[in-house]
C-alpha cells in the first residue's frame, strides 16, 4: 500500500486521534490550573485585579463628605457641645425608622454630654404620606420650634406604630395637635408647599452623601472622622460604635 493510499484510507481516524489529543491537552491543562487555585497556587490578590482586603470594621465611603454641613436650620437634640453627631435621616412612614426612634432617643440618654442627634427627611416614594408628614413637621418647626417639632416627631411614630405602618392624613393631625402648634397655621403651611423645597433639599444632601434607605445615619466627630449607620440597628451594636469614637 502506497502512502497516498494509506493516508487517504486511514484520514479519519488520524483526524480523531488529533482531536482527543487536543482536547485531552485543555481539559488537562484546566484541571491543573482549578487544582492550583484550589492549593492557593493561583495569582496573587494584587496580580488579580489589585483586590483589597476585606475591611475588618466599618470604613466611610467617600461620599459621607458630601453630607451638607450641619447648621442652626437643621433640628438637633442632645449635647450643646457634642463629640460625636449622629444625622438621621429619616422617613416618618418607614416600619424601620419608627423601631429605630426608641434607640436614637435611648442613645441621647445615655451620651447626652456627648452625642447630639440631627434629624433630616429622606421621604420614600412607595410611601404615600411620608412626604406630607415631612412637610408638615417643617411646617411645625418653623411655626413653633425645636421643641414642637421634636414632640411631633415623638408622636407621628407612635401613630406609625398603631396604624401599622400605614401612615394617614388624620395621623399627621393629630402629630400637629400633639406638637402644640397653631394646627391652622401648619395646615395653612402645610397646603401652601412652603416646606416642598426644604424635605427634598435634605434628601438630596442624604442621597449625595450615600444614603440610599431609610434610616440612614451618618455618625460624625468634631475631628471630621466619619461612618454611615444603615438601617435600624439593635441599641447594642449603636453602643459599641459610638464607643469607638469617644
Amino acid at each position: 500500500m502506497s502512502s497516498d493510499r494509506f493516508l487517504t484510507s486511514n484520514l479519519g481516524t488520524i483526524l480523531l486521534a488529533i482531536v482527543f489529543f487536543v482536547s485531552g491537552f485543555f481539559v488537562g491543562t484546566l484541571w491543573t490550573e482549578n487544582k492550583m487555585l484550589k492549593l492557593g497556587g493561583g495569582p496573587s490578590q494584587k496580580q488579580a485585579g489589585q483586590l483589597a482586603e476585606a475591611p475588618t470594621e466599618a470604613q466611610a465611603p467617600d461620599t459621607l463628605s458630601e453630607m451638607p454641613e450641619i447648621s442652626d436650620e437643621d433640628h438637633i437634640i442632645g449635647a450643646k457641645n457634642p463629640k460625636i453627631y449622629l444625622v438621621e435621616y429619616s422617613d416618618y412612614e418607614c416600619p424601620f425608622c419608627e423601631r429605630f426612634h426608641p434607640t436614637t432617643k435611648q442613645i441621647i440618654e445615655k451620651y447626652g454630654d456627648d452625642v447630639a442627634l440631627v434629624f433630616r427627611h429622606y421621604p420614600l416614594g412607595f410611601h404615600p404620606n411620608a412626604q406630607s408628614a415631612a412637610e408638615a413637621a417643617e411646617c411645625v418647626a418653623n411655626r413653633s420650634g425645636n421643641d414642637a417639632f421634636w414632640k411631633y416627631t415623638d408622636e407621628i411614630f407612635s401613630q406609625n406604630e398603631q396604624l401599622g405602618g400605614k401612615l394617614s392624613p388624620e395621623a399627621i393631625d393629630a402629630a400637629i395637635a400633639a406638637s402644640g402648634a397653631n394646627t391652622a397655621a401648619v395646615k395653612g403651611c402645610l397646603e401652601s408647599g412652603e416646606m416642598t423645597e426644604v424635605v427634598t433639599a435634605q434628601q438630596n444632601g442624604g442621597a449625595a452623601a450615600g444614603v440610599s434607605g431609610t434610616p440612614g445615619t451618618i455618625l460624625l466627630t468634631v475631628d471630621g472622622e466619619s461612618e454611615l449607620i444603615s438601617g435600624a440597628l439593635p441599641l447594642v451594636q449603636v453602643e459599641q460604635i459610638i464607643e469607638k469614637y469617644l
